[in-house]
């Protein structure tokens, strides 16, 4: 049993887990039901972390606070999860020490395996590869960064299972080990406080094909400079499908206006056409489309077969998500968006955009790109907010002329106030941060149904 190679990698005789969230909790409990008096601890920072249901298991100990990573070389396997930082350490770890669920579930799985990575549209892109498949009547699982842990699904797992994996960077820092198709969808700018450097975090990323070999299939954007570089960098041996918006190619996906094209070898396999598909807009989401289709009409599922579930997938909350429309303003949620490109990507899409919310919590990245758009694209109303909103604020003043009404403001129900003030009848207000929550906010989920609800609020 595959199972059986996860079980193997955790006969240790000490071993620590690395923070005690939802994916340190489903690591203890899988470690338990199958090695019931392993001896084991569990490190967090988190001094006021409810334990008290663990207290019956006399053979785990919690180190909890500041000291909770002090000394982890005193351990055999350090099981990783993916929120903890090892950057900061003043003290060299062996990297064979470090593994995580995902690691050893790629080890376990790989070959079932569909991961998706990218700055933006991983889970729009994993979720749609789901749908379709689960529509299509298939043997399908999704897990990963969506909110499932791995270690949750196993047992669910038969040989004729596809499991559809989306990975983010934090996930794949130090896996050895990469799915049997993985799909790249972009790079920018995201994560610096983690990371350290844009390099470090583009590492992390291709990651998801550094350790496939040559019948592995990668699945990528040739559109983006940053993946291209980082291709040609390597003379990596695997089975390319690119996609792109710009380039004809001999093999993979191309769109032409509202039509997606697949070729092979020069010749067109399938076509779709979605000049009335509404559910997924914008030239962004052409990219997710592109690279879902993809590792579908590889698992041999038909041209009609996808087509019918694209046009019933139904988009993502918090993803240029429709609020409502509420004294003639319609109101849109992209609390998702947590850099400059997913930003201009939204305005571009929706247009009539008048009030914009802008910042949160800031992690460095660079925003003169959006700013030198937001000279084009003349928004009337902005909101900046938290400390990333008063960054982009600083900086606009230095070279340019602010909108005509703008506030820096940290508290969300005044800044609704504020768009239902300004903002032209017929008009959209749109959240789409372009930086993340963690200045006020659990994620960007909270961020966002909060917004929701404030909105929601005026109505009554």
């Amino acid at each position: 049993m595959k199972k059986d190679t996860i079980l193997q990698s955790l006969q240790y005789e000490k071993i620590v887990i690395l923070g005690f969230g939802k994916e340190g909790v489903s690591s203890y409990r899988f470690i338990r039901n199958h090695f019931p008096t392993l001896p084991l601890t569990v490190a967090d920072k988190n001094s006021n972390l409810q334990i008290a249901e663990f207290s019956q298991d006399k053979n785990v100990t919690f180190v909890l606070g500041d000291e909770y990573d002090k000394n982890l070389n005193d351990f055999s396997l350090i099981l990783k999860t993916p929120g903890v930082n090892l950057n900061g350490l003043s003290y060299f770890i062996p990297s064979y020490k470090i593994s995580s669920q995902t690691d050893l579930f790629l080890k376990a799985f790989k070959e079932q395996v569909i991961g998706i990575t990218g700055t933006k549209g991983k889970s729009t892109t994993a979720s749609l590869i789901y749908h379709i498949f689960k529509e299509t009547k298939n043997n399908v699982i999704l897990s990963g960064n969506i909110g499932i842990p791995f270690f949750d699904i196993v047992d669910s797992i038969d040989d004729d299972t596809t499991i559809v994996a989306e990975l983010s960077a934090h996930q794949l820092e130090f896996v050895n080990h990469s799915p049997h198709i993985a799909v790249l969808l972009n790079l920018y700018q995201e994560h610096l406080d983690h990371f350290n450097t844009f390099s470090n975090y583009q590492i992390a990323k291709t990651n998801i094909t550094k350790f496939q070999n040559e019948n592995d299939i990668l699945i990528y954007n040739f559109d983006d400079a940053y993946i291209s570089k980082l291709l040609k960098a390597h003379d990596y041996k695997r089975i390319f499908f690119p996609f792109s918006r710009e380039q004809n190619l001999a093999d993979g996906a191309c769109s032409y206006d509202n039509t997606i094209v697949i070729t092979k070898q020069k010749n067109i396999i399938a076509e779709f056409d979605l000049s009335h598909f509404e559910n997924l807009p914008g030239r962004h989401n052409f990219y997710n489309m592109m690279a879902a289709i993809l590792p579908c009409i590889l698992k041999n599922l038909s041209a009609n077969e996808i087509l019918a579930q694209l046009k019933t997938f139904k988009g993502l909350p918090h993803r240029l998500e429709f609020v409502g429309n509420f004294q003639d303003v319609y109101f849109y949620n992209d609390s998702i968006s947590t850099i400059p490109e997913a930003t201009i990507a939204a305005l571009k899409t929706l247009r009539k955009v008048d009030t914009l919310i802008l910042g949160g919590f800031d992690r460095g990245i660079d925003y003169s790109l959006l700013i030198e758009y937001l000279q084009e694209d003349k928004v009337a109303n902005i909101a900046f907010t938290g400390p990333a909103g008063k960054r982009i604020y600083t900086e606009w003043k230095e070279k340019y002329l602010l909108p005509p009404h703008f506030i820096l403001e940290n508290d969300f129900a005044e800044i609704v106030n504020f768009a239902f003030q300004y903002t032209q009848k017929g008009k959209i207000c749109l959240l789409s941060p372009a930086a993340a929550s963690f200045d006020q906010f659990k994620d960007f989920i909270e961020r966002g149904n909060y917004y929701k609800k404030l909105i929601y609020r005026q109505k009554e």
